[in-house]
């Protein structure tokens, strides 16, 4: 599974780079979802045009995973930046482009068999007004 984790971290410095940074991106096994990962996704970027991302995410996900890997990812889920446990989160865990591990805990709420952090991270107020600004440039 340590394999799956670094190639979702090198799709999410990809993304990064390409979309903007992201608050969260971590990968977690449900207890109540045998070998059904979820991938967990929070940056401002995704905020703004949730569909979008979504659509962004997935061709990324299905173009860099082989087909075994993409039958154990169950979804991809938005955690909305506005969510109290998200910034509890972020105060507890400090990670960028890295992969933390997490066995048999409780993480938003949920009991989690296994957990692969890739990105927590609070993203200053003045990087997000940057990247909107860009944006409507283009």
């Amino acid at each position: 599974m340590k394999e799956l984790a670094e190639k979702l971290r090198q799709l999410e410095t990809i993304a990064s780079q390409q979309k903007g940074k992201f608050e969260l991106f971590a990968l977690f096994l449900r207890v109540d979802s045998p070998n059904q990962w979820d991938i967990l996704v929070s940056a401002p970027w995704i905020t703004r045009n949730k569909k979008e991302a979504l659509q962004y995410l997935s061709k990324l996900v299905q173009k860099d995973l082989d087909t075994s890997e993409l039958h154990q990812i169950s979804r991809i889920v938005i955690i909305e930046d506005t969510m109290p446990v998200l910034q509890v989160f972020k105060q507890a865990i400090k990670n960028e482009h890295g992969v933390a591990e997490f066995v048999n805990c409780n993480l938003f709420g949920m009991k989690v068999e296994h957990a692969y952090v890739i990105t927590c991270q609070s993203i200053p107020a003045k990087k997000v007004a940057k990247k909107k600004k860009i944006a409507k440039k283009r």
